[in-house]
């Protein structure tokens, strides 16, 4: 639903949302830049498919994407993937991804919103649209699928790098992952957009839908994939990798998951998840080549991604908490508690969810990362009692009560 914003065409502001973060345009950058510069108001979106019940640093970017259209007064769509969710997005994967039923889709969507409004604007005179995908793909007919599929060729599916290294590995390639980019390409008819914005990952998926308005909408649909954000080795951040920033994360752990991060990272980081002016970006990225001290703009960047995601006063509590735990190594003042079902350390662990398992939280034992009550624990069956304070790490803590 297009409204009558006032359409901004500042230069300034079209060359940092053409530029920053952005790995690729099609069709090309001057084809988005002209329709930018034409004044007319522009529909565009990013799908989301609820397979974790909370958004991530990755999904942050895309939205810091978006925000910057509209902030221009373009109509952003944010799409919730409820029905692309429970068939689940084979890019990257070496094997089928788990399929999800309606509820689990429903249960981990449901503070999407919430997450997303730290960055994207629900509400005032331009305000981002949500939409559910389920409400057309969920009421299409068998008919009407053979229609969609006869746009795409097996031949082109399977050019695809992970389809390659499933067949070499011998691994099964399911009918049903094909039909995925077929899916996210009827989103864009449906809702008749003009473009779509997403991570380089789903660069297959958005050309699909550009092949699709082509053919049913005779619409040139542009895509505007921004870059990932990766480690030194080329690892991307993300919930598959088990390196996630949640955008649910308290201040504590994002604060000092960032301060995690390796020097290398420092720059993208800046570029891609914070709002921080690319002028004052390229003067810490001289000032470090120049051999300044990485750690004091790697605590400017914990900070500054803190407050982009949860709020500046998070931002403060997060910078004190690291500076307090981490640095000074004392014990938080506020010591989360927990009632568990069993006094042992492991359950004690993973029912505080500093641990995601009981083999986890063995092997962190194991390897001298947990303390009770300041000394290391290495006995996986150490019972505990009410009053004691576990320890896994340098910033993890939990009162038994």
């Amino acid at each position: 639903m297009q409204n009558n914003m006032t359409i901004s065409t500042d230069e300034q502001k079209i060359q940092e949302l053409l530029t920053r973060g952005v790995e690729n345009i099609y069709p090309s950058k001057e084809f988005l830049e002209e329709r930018l510069k034409s004044g007319e108001q522009l529909t565009l979106y990013t799908g989301y498919d609820p397979t974790a019940p909370t958004l991530h640093i990755g999904h942050g970017i895309t939205m810091l994407k978006l925000r910057q259209f509209q902030e221009l007064g373009h109509q952003v769509i944010m799409l919730i993937g409820d029905f692309t969710g429970m068939i689940g997005d084979p890019t990257d994967k070496t094997s089928a991804r788990q399929q999800l039923t309606e509820a689990q889709v429903q249960k981990n969507s449901a503070d999407y919103q919430k997450q997303a409004a730290a960055v994207l604007d629900f509400a005032g005179d331009n305000p981002i649209e949500l939409k559910y995908n389920s409400t057309w793909l969920a009421e299409m007919n068998f008919a009407r699928v053979l229609h969609l599929t006869s746009n795409f060729t097996v031949q082109r599916m399977l050019e695809r790098d992970m389809y390659q290294e499933r067949i070499k590995s011998e691994k099964p390639i399911y009918l049903h992952e094909f039909l995925y980019p077929v899916m996210q390409a009827y989103d864009c008819v449906a809702m008749d957009v003009d473009g779509e914005v997403g991570g380089n990952d789903q660069t297959f998926n958005m050309l699909a839908g550009r092949t699709l308005m082509k053919e049913m909408k005779h619409k040139e649909k542009f895509v505007l994939t921004v870059k990932l954000l990766a480690d030194n080795t080329g690892t991307k951040m993300g919930k598959s990798e088990g390196n996630m920033i949640a955008l649910a994360d308290s201040p504590e752990d994002m604060f000092g998951k960032v301060m995690s991060w390796s020097d290398g990272m420092i720059i993208s980081g800046f570029e891609l998840c914070t709002k921080l002016l690319m002028s004052e970006i390229n003067v810490i990225y001289k000032k470090m080549k120049s051999g300044a001290n990485p750690r004091d703009f790697k605590l400017q960047l914990a900070y500054e991604i803190t407050k982009t995601f949860l709020g500046e006063e998070a931002a403060e509590k997060g910078k004190a908490n690291f500076i307090t735990v981490i640095q000074s190594k004392e014990k938080p003042e506020d010591i989360p508690e927990i009632t568990t079902s069993s006094y042992d350390i492991v359950t004690v662990l993973v029912e505080a969810k500093i641990c995601s398992s009981n083999g986890d939280a063995r092997r962190q034992i194991e390897q001298g990362g947990v303390k009770l009550n300041d000394v290391k624990v290495d006995n996986v069956n150490q019972p505990t009692k009410s009053g004691d304070v576990i320890q896994k790490g340098n910033r993890f803590f939990v009162k038994v009560k």
